[in-house]
């Protein structure tokens, strides 16, 4: 059985002991930085609104990595956004790079790196066995991205037509209350699959 202290995230704990941790963190960087890119392009009919896949996948990672992996997972793909790749949601017909933080989004996209801390740093801790905690932890998470993403989206975001936020009303409505449904969906998926991984390993391990 873990210690809940080990710092052994689901991830890690499935490669083989032979394989060199740098290596291993390297390669899920790699993979992790992947699944972002796909789950920012990838759209799911929802009520009020459609939805992509994003908050379920840092949830998840952070989840699955640990603190420390999961944050620099999510720093690298927001890099390789920042570095004009096509990494982020409408991407293209819109360009990524600097500009692209300014934007509605940037407040969400950087509320990412304080998510994946969170989660993480529960899953060190030996939450990840438990949908209620590691849930508890997701929502943490979730109101912290919410926040922040509202704030930028309320007041500073740069908007095409040359003015500056959308408002306090307009942010909540827009941002916020029309994806609070699709986001407890999501991180009820993501707390379910990593307790269910764990479970799987544990099963193989008592083999």
């Amino acid at each position: 059985m873990r210690n809940e202290m080990s710092g052994t995230a689901l991830a890690p704990a499935l490669w083989p002991a032979s394989v060199n941790p740098v290596v291993r963190n390297v390669l899920l960087v790699v993979v992790g930085t992947g699944i972002l890119t796909l789950s920012a392009k990838t759209s799911v009919p929802f009520w009020p609104v459609n939805m992509t896949l994003q908050t379920f996948a840092v949830m998840l990672i952070g989840a699955a990595y640990g603190r420390g992996l999961a944050v620099a997972t999510v720093v690298a793909y927001l890099a390789a956004g920042f570095a004009g790749l096509p990494v982020f949601t409408n991407t293209p017909p819109m360009i990524a790079g600097p500009g692209y933080f300014l934007g509605t989004t940037g407040g969400f996209l950087l509320g990412f790196i304080p998510a994946a801390f969170i989660v993480g740093w529960a899953a060190d801790r030996g939450w990840d066995r438990s949908v209620l905690k590691i849930g508890a932890a997701m929502i943490a998470a979730d109101i912290v991205v919410f926040a922040l993403g509202f704030v930028w989206l309320a007041f500073f975001a740069q908007l095409s037509s040359g003015a500056t936020g959308i408002g306090a009303a307009s942010a909540w409505t827009n941002g916020v209350a029309n994806f609070l449904l699709a986001d407890a969906v999501k991180i009820g998926l993501a707390a379910a699959a990593v307790v269910a991984g764990w479970r799987i390993v544990e099963n193989r391990r008592a083999k």
